[in-house]
């Protein structure tokens, strides 16, 4: 652990004998279950209304000190009772699975993968299925082939923008999901209270990091891994939880409150590192007459956790369970329109990540991961609207600049600029030409 490390962790310690109060599994249950009858109430209209008092902030700030190491067990046991309000973990999981609206599949993999691929029923060449999918949608006699993933990729079955509603499986799709009930209420307000909590901790944890060589970076993601698996087991829940992620993710207010308006020593250290980092990605060359496009060449402003979290995943080389992470949560239509945008808002810095990395190969598969899942005709107007530009422009600084005429629309008088880096080993592997 760096020293600078060590003094932010010094500033928030917290006496080691109330957390030895935490471990016992009857205490987890018993307050859980006091979180769900004291401080759970309904109103007449069915809307829940959490009111946690005091307790379950000091109970959270026990646990999410950040002198407690990230990657203690207890801790995400902890948060999973406690979401449980009463239940087991197991029993509230599967409680949630039947609260599942989502209408797409979204089942992220990794590189090497065995996939499927339909030309029948695919919109966009890039369309891909997980088995299960493919095995119980109706492809008899269609042009299918098998695959393994070179770069990873995301099951599209009920995504109608990239394949037809006639290649979807029985569990997806607009009208796979119309008769299934609606959450209650209050089994999810505890998790509401409890998530922008969780994603706090996980900045504070990369923001220690900030200054550490690549190496050390991969032990600290490394030593998230719970917290992460964490996050993609809640994700993995379904729909529900997965707007409730979303709403810590992308609320400005939340992401402002916790950040922002926190005093302590600690948080104002971890505030230096995190605008430090912020100026460690150099913006890369912008071609004349682009100077006024502040994508570009402007600082990067973060309103949400998520706009945050697209930045460490970019300055830490796109860890492979943050990326996976990130990809899990494209179901959800909200959190994949606000995800495209803090991509594109850090587009450039992407790709001068490509060419200073020491393993673009590896880096350049895993950007691809992520691009071609985000990039659908659909989002593609969207990032248009939010750069209120349509140029996608390279910015690699050892290359010259080609220009060719904007595709988007014919009112627009716009143009491409596009690199001129064939020799290189990242235009190989296609991170750009698979993009849009």
């Amino acid at each position: 652990m760096s020293p600078n490390n060590e003094r932010m962790r010094q500033n928030s310690k917290i006496p080691r004998s109330e957390v030895s109060n935490l471990k016992s599994e009857e205490n987890k249950k018993k307050s859980s279950k006091s979180f769900r009858g004291d401080f759970l109430s309904i109103s007449a209209d069915s809307e829940t209304r959490l009111d946690p008092g005091p307790v379950l902030p000091e109970l959270l700030d026990l646990l999410l000190n950040p002198n407690l190491s990230i990657k203690l067990w207890d801790t995400i046991d902890w948060l999973k009772w406690l979401m449980a309000a009463g239940k087991t973990p197991d029993e509230f999981f599967n409680i949630v699975r039947r609260y599942d609206n989502a209408t797409t599949c979204g089942l992220v993999w990794t590189a090497n993968f065995v996939a499927y691929r339909c030309r029948t029923c695919g919109i966009s060449p890039c369309m891909s299925l997980c088995a299960q999918c493919f095995q119980e949608g109706n492809h008899e006699g269609h042009d299918f082939n098998m695959f393994r993933s070179q770069a990873g990729g995301a099951c599209d079955c009920g995504n109608s923008a990239v394949m037809k509603e006639t290649g979807f499986c029985h569990r997806h799709g607009s009208q796979a999901q119309l008769n299934k009930p609606e959450v209650p209420p209050d089994l999810l307000a505890i998790a509401d209270a409890i998530m922008p909590r969780i994603f706090l901790r996980f900045i504070q944890h990369c923001r220690e990091h900030s200054n550490d060589r690549i190496g050390d970076v991969l032990e600290a993601m490394e030593d998230s891994s719970l917290f992460l698996d964490l996050l993609q087991e809640l994700s993995r829940l379904g729909a529900a939880m997965r707007t409730i992620m979303t709403k810590a993710l992308t609320n400005p207010m939340v992401y402002r409150d916790l950040t922002e308006n926190n005093s302590s020593e600690y948080m104002r250290q971890t505030v230096d590192a995190y605008n430090e980092a912020l100026n460690s990605i150099p913006f890369g060359e912008v071609p004349p007459g682009y100077e006024d496009i502040s994508t570009l060449n402007g600082p990067l402003v973060h309103k949400t956790f998520l706009d945050e979290i697209v930045f460490w995943t970019v300055k830490f080389e796109f860890p492979q369970k943050l990326v996976c992470l990130l990809l899990n949560m494209l179901p959800d239509t909200e959190y994949e329109d606000a995800f495209a945008r803090a991509f594109v808002q850090h587009y450039s810095r992407i790709s001068v990540m490509l060419v200073s990395s020491g393993d673009s190969e590896t880096l350049s598969n895993r950007v691809v991961h992520v691009s071609v899942q985000l990039f659908s005709d659909q989002l593609a107007m969207t990032i248009q609207s939010y750069l209120r530009n349509p140029d996608m422009v390279g910015t690699d600084p050892l290359s010259g600049f080609t220009e060719i005429p904007c595709l988007y629309s014919e009112n627009i008088d716009n143009r491409h600029t596009l690199r001129d880096w064939c020799d290189r080993l990242v235009f190989n592997n296609e991170p750009l030409a698979l993009d849009l």
